[in-house]
């Protein structure tokens, strides 16, 4: 919020920052497309393979908050370096693991320093900044972000099927190592050392770790555990307790783990935090349902699925910066706004298609959600950026990339599971099998009916965009 001098190294840090944006969302798009092949090669279970993914995401949410908290006091340039040597190092583990524990373990490792990266590289750009660029710089780095999440799919593909599974972990090596030496020779200029501040808030960061687990753990697991188990419920039963006990502990401490002043009292970052949430719980689960949709209903192969599903990405990567631009001159309500309505329109395209529909349909649809995601996302970033003290740009990024990975988690579970409720028990299975008819048809219309929810989703999204009011600096 306040002013600041032109770093004359600005440009050289969001390259160094938006590599990093682009290698986490990589990772996480290329593991999704090797899970077949890895499974069967460690000798997986279905549930065992779902903890490759879902303790990576686990290990994110657990430890943005704090660490984000921590680059606030020790410097966000260094826990941006460490978070590189962590992931690069967690990529290695895996891609030399012979069993499923290794794996896991080094999906949290891989966790843990993409938390790093994605706690500290907003914070990074918008305190290199002034505020006339942030839009711009911001929405570059929202397109490295966008470009990782096109790259994945493709690449994952031919590296799976001409090199083998390890190679979606290696490739991350010379990224991560060219990187890291990249910001040792950058990092003396770029940033003063910061005292170490106030105490860590262990006992905040320990309830809102209980918090997350209770939330993310059970909606992944609700196809597998049943949602209606006793498993399931239990664990969700524990979240509001959990979230009572962390206001209650945050509201009383010195040095609070997260500021409630950020929610209670700074309108704009709160509506705009709450419109992040919305929208990845609309937006998330679309691409996973929509190769369903395409390869396992619509009949069409894998290779053609994937090109597909780029349209989304690529339109979100190339018009990006473009937004983000826009919103240094216009502010961001009114893009940020417009762009959720556009999400809104195009899953609610993709809702009414039918199971005969042509590609040039789907791929239209999935054009307009991309265009409605690119006007809404460097926008609202910069002004959530905007909106906090510049000590607090750490934890202000941290909690945008906490809703971003709530609410993917929540976007797979609730809308994954409207999409198969008229599946029934072994229901996944005949599908998966390419079982015709009821299946199928079955399968089509709960994507429909996850369409439409996730366009409820984004129109709710829209209209907390509408409530934020407060200076954008």
């Amino acid at each position: 919020m306040d002013t600041q001098q032109e770093n004359p190294r600005r440009w050289a840090l969001l390259a160094l920052t938006s590599v990093g944006a682009f290698m986490a969302p990589l990772d996480g798009s290329i593991v999704s497309v090797a899970l077949p092949r890895m499974g069967p090669a460690l000798r997986l279970s279905f549930a065992a393979s779902m903890w490759v993914q879902a303790s990576y995401l686990l290990a994110m949410a657990v430890t943005l908050i704090p660490l984000g908290r921590l680059a606030d006091q020790w410097g966000k340039v260094r826990f941006y370096q460490a978070g590189l040597v962590i992931f690069t190092g967690g990529s290695l583990a895996a891609a030399l693991s012979v069993d499923g524990a290794t794996l896991v373990a080094s999906r949290v490792l891989q966790g843990v320093g993409g938390a790093l990266l994605s706690a500290t590289s907003a914070a990074i750009v918008t305190s290199a900044f002034p505020a006339r660029e942030r839009g711009r710089a911001l929405g570059i780095n929202v397109m490295a972000v966008y470009a990782g999440l096109s790259v994945g799919p493709p690449l994952g593909g031919y590296l799976v099927d001409h090199l083998g599974w390890p190679w979606i972990f290696l490739i991350n090596l010379p990224i991560g190592i060219f990187t890291l030496l990249w910001g040792l020779r950058l990092l003396p200029a770029a940033e003063a050392r910061p005292g170490p501040g106030a105490r860590m808030d262990l006992g905040g960061a320990a309830l809102m770790a209980v918090l997350l687990v209770s939330l993310i753990v059970p909606l992944t697991f609700s196809s597998a555990w049943g949602l209606g188990s006793g498993r399931t419920l239990g664990m969700l039963a524990i979240a509001p307790f959990a979230l009572g006990a962390f206001l209650a502990v945050e509201s009383r401490v010195a040095s609070p783990l997260m500021d409630l002043d950020l929610l209670r009292r700074n309108r704009l970052f709160a509506a705009a935090n709450l419109a992040a949430l919305l929208n990845y719980m609309a937006l998330y689960a679309v691409s996973v349902l929509t190769a369903v949709q395409l390869q396992l209903v619509m009949g069409h192969p894998a290779r053609v699925a994937g090109w597909v599903l780029m349209g989304q990405p690529v339109m979100m990567t190339v018009l990006s910066p473009f937004a983000g631009r826009l919103s240094d001159r216009m502010g961001s309500r009114t893009l940020a706004t417009s762009g959720m309505v556009l999400v809104a329109t195009g899953m609610v395209l993709l809702g009414s298609l039918g199971r005969e529909a042509g590609l040039g349909a789907v791929v239209g649809s999935l054009a307009v959600v991309g265009l409605g995601m690119a006007a809404f996302s460097a926008p609202n970033t910069s002004a959530i950026m905007g909106s906090v003290e510049r000590t607090q740009l750490g934890v202000a990024s941290a909690f945008l990339a906490t809703m971003r990975v709530t609410g993917q988690a929540l976007s797979v579970a609730f809308l994954g599971g409207i999409a198969a409720s008229r599946l029934g028990s072994g229901g996944w299975r005949l599908l998966l099998a390419k079982a015709s008819g009821p299946a199928a048809g079955a399968f089509a219309w709960g994507y429909s009916a996850a369409m439409f929810t996730g366009a409820a989703l984004a129109l709710l999204g829209a209209m907390a965009s509408l409530t934020r009011h407060g200076r954008e600096a």
